[in-house]
């Protein structure tokens, strides 16, 4: 491989990248719209269909692409290259948890919670993985792995019990006693 095409793949994945924050970065303005986002994706999809990554760079380039789909919320369209990514980086946390959250909001929360149980065996001190299964769970009302879920993520990282008040996920197990007991405790 020449330098040039080495340093050629690390511009358009910069560059892919870079597009994606301004995408993030814009999603927090609610003055900005939808619009915007979906042109700076398509920006970001053309500097990666131009590229052709190594064979180290194909996880990253694969996430990337999920991420933009997600960030322009076209959440069938991430699931694909989110799946590829794993394919060539299957200890990647942070793949798993996009892919469950896509797959949570394509209403295929059975696929959500099997992307998370997969993190959670890579990772199980991982906070985040165990609230987003507390979340998951409930949602699938089912009060008893909803509550052990975030009884480890409370226990992993406590200031997770600050999202629980505002967090709709939980609405379906919000008035269950067991749920109740967990989350009025004081710490």
């Amino acid at each position: 491989m020449s330098d040039y095409s080495r340093l050629r793949r690390q511009q358009l994945l910069r560059e892919a990248e870079g597009y994606l924050e301004l995408m993030v970065g814009i999603s927090d303005l609610a003055t900005l719209n939808q619009a915007l986002r979906d042109r700076l994706g398509e920006k970001a999809l053309l500097a990666l269909s131009r590229l052709e990554p190594a064979s180290g760079q194909r996880a990253q380039a694969c996430y990337l692409k999920g991420q933009i789909f997600r960030s322009m919320e076209r959440y069938a369209e991430a699931v694909e290259p989110l799946k590829q990514s794993l394919e060539f980086d299957h200890e990647n946390i942070h793949v798993w948890l996009a892919l469950g959250w896509c797959y949570k909001r394509i209403h295929r929360l059975d696929q959500a919670i099997q992307s998370l149980e997969e993190a959670l065996e890579i990772d199980p001190a991982e906070a985040i993985v165990h609230y987003n299964l507390a979340c998951y769970w409930s949602l699938a009302r089912n009060v008893k792995l909803a509550v052990m879920y975030l009884a480890q993520a409370f226990e992993l990282d406590p200031n997770y019990r600050d999202r629980v008040p505002v967090e709709s996920d939980f609405d379906p197990v919000r008035n269950d006693p067991h749920f109740l007991a967990l989350t009025s405790v004081i710490v």
